[in-house]
């Protein structure tokens, strides 16, 4: 994807986001992957996905595979 600091896309805060004291996460969708940053440092870093990787993360979380209560730790 090109770009690594997320200017210039558009991001969609989370729907369980509630609040301004929030700790957030947003997502910029483009055609080729995801874009994902923290919502209180947009000027942070920014994680980008293909859309392969993000739809196998979606399976994932469908499936209930990152359940914290199964990590051991």
């Amino acid at each position: 994807m090109n770009g690594m600091d997320g200017a210039g896309e558009q991001w969609r805060t989370s729907s369980y986001c509630l609040g301004a004291n929030q700790t957030c996460v947003q997502v910029s969708i483009r055609p080729d992957g995801v874009a994902m940053r923290h919502s209180k440092s947009p000027e942070g870093p920014v994680l980008r996905f293909t859309v392969q990787e993000w739809r196998a993360f979606l399976d994932g979380v469908r499936a209930n595979e990152f359940d914290p209560n199964e990590f051991d730790g």
